[in-house]
């Protein structure tokens, strides 16, 4: 059945008629052409579809799309700012936290959604809050460290 579905998206206003079943995931990737959330285990086990709802991360492909009715719903293309990456991308790039790059944006988005929590996490505390989003290419290291580069650099703030 199609439900009218009203959400911010990256600071847009969206409007849909939508099966409000359909997951988050398939809405943003398919119907508003946003590729950044990926599809991985389509199971909530990966992190590859992470995304912000309202400001917190969660995993696309585990959330319908009426659930997030009213909600500001922000993905990797929405971070950047008139274009400046934001601290978090900047570090990574600079890290190199990432190498094919499919896990990227779910691990930008969940170390935003952890720094928004813990602005100065401990080393530990990146490698606890980061556990549930892989990397199969083995990044991990460079990952811990664009995080607490980009901690440091926001000095216990989101920017």
């Amino acid at each position: 059945m199609l439900e009218t579905i009203r959400f911010k998206l990256n600071g847009r206003p969206v409007r849909l008629e939508v099966n409000g079943e359909r997951t988050l995931l398939w809405v943003l990737r398919t119907d508003l052409g946003v590729t950044g959330p990926k599809y991985g285990c389509g199971e909530g086990l990966c992190g590859a579809c992470t995304v912000l709802a309202d400001n917190e991360a969660v995993l696309s492909c585990q959330i319908t799309i009426k659930d997030i009715a009213g909600s500001e719903i922000t993905t990797i293309e929405g971070l950047a700012q008139n274009g400046k990456l934001h601290p978090l991308q900047q570090a990574f790039v600079e890290h190199a936290g990432f190498q094919c790059g499919y896990c990227t944006p779910g691990m930008i988005l969940k170390a935003y959604s952890l720094l928004a929590d813990n602005p100065t996490p401990s080393r530990q505390d990146i490698i606890d809050g980061m556990d549930e989003n892989l990397c199969r290419c083995g990044a991990h290291t460079r990952i811990v460290a664009a995080i607490e580069t980009a901690s440091r650099r926001m000095k216990g703030g989101m920017k």
